[in-house]
């Protein structure tokens, strides 16, 4: 299994398309989840979204991928239980109720997040860096210090997991209990950590840095690389396809 947002090669349909395209049909997808509120288009989202993922041989990766989302989004279904009484009465609370509209909206903000996230994720899986980087520098005329940092900024987070993973395991031989079950004695034993995690973040950051300034980082231009993107049949078949998923979110939206 790799890495977080390691890339994994292969022949998929996914690895074929041309960086940029993944990027915006992915964005696209992505807008068109949040566009829509109707959770029967939602979960057909995310049908599609595992289905690529599974198509693409990502299954494990992406099944780690909606753990981790679902963990978050249901810290905000949470939220939204407690704080917006809606529909018809469930559960009656001190300061409100719990409503069946209520139920209805935690359950969407949890489908369309893991829909949303999940294309977008996959592009890190199938797409190399610099690939990402300089397409989008070529083809979306980003500019390239944005798209560096970026690109740059996703590939910092596995190191740092790493880098806590070290840490942790240097901490527990020394006798710290990390698998305990209370909640806060946990997140007491993690916030000393984030000393030595910053101080690594920071070296590694002033190291790569350097090393861009020696290899003439501020000469870059679009016309620097020397790879090519060419934009294929199937890159055109694959955006139309989202742009009509997005088109028809904004229907069902609108019709809703």
């Amino acid at each position: 299994m790799a890495k977080f947002l390691e890339y994994i090669p292969g022949n998929s349909l996914l690895h074929r398309l041309n960086p940029s395209v993944k990027l915006v049909c992915a964005v696209l997808f992505a807008i068109a989840c949040f566009v829509c509120s109707n959770l029967a288009f939602l979960l057909l989202m995310l049908a599609l979204a595992l289905a690529l993922a599974i198509g693409c041989g990502f299954a494990r990766e992406t099944a780690g991928l909606c753990k981790a989302v679902f963990a978050f989004s249901l810290i905000l279904a949470v939220v939204i239980l407690l704080t917006t009484p809606y529909g018809a009465v469930l559960i009656t609370l001190p300061w409100g109720y719990i409503g069946s509209g209520s139920l209805l909206a935690a359950l969407t903000v949890i489908v369309r997040l893991m829909a949303a996230a999940i294309p977008l994720f996959l592009v890190f899986y199938a797409t190399k860096m610099t690939d990402i980087t300089n397409s989008a520098v070529k083809q979306l005329h980003v500019p390239y210090k944005y798209a560096f940092t970026f690109t740059s900024t996703v590939h910092f987070i596995p190191v740092f997991m790493n880098d806590m993973s070290v840490i942790m395991e240097a901490q527990t031989a020394r006798g710290v209990e990390f698998d305990t079950s209370n909640i806060i004695k946990k997140i007491r034993l993690m916030v000393p950590l984030c000393v030595p995690l910053l101080v690594s973040s920071v070296r590694k950051t002033n190291s790569a840095a350097i090393a861009a300034e020696v290899r003439g980082f501020n000469l870059r231009t679009r016309e620097s690389g020397y790879k090519d993107y060419p934009i294929s049949s199937l890159d055109v078949a694959a955006l139309i396809v989202c742009i009509l998923i997005l088109v028809a979110a904004i229907v069902i939206a609108s019709i809703g």
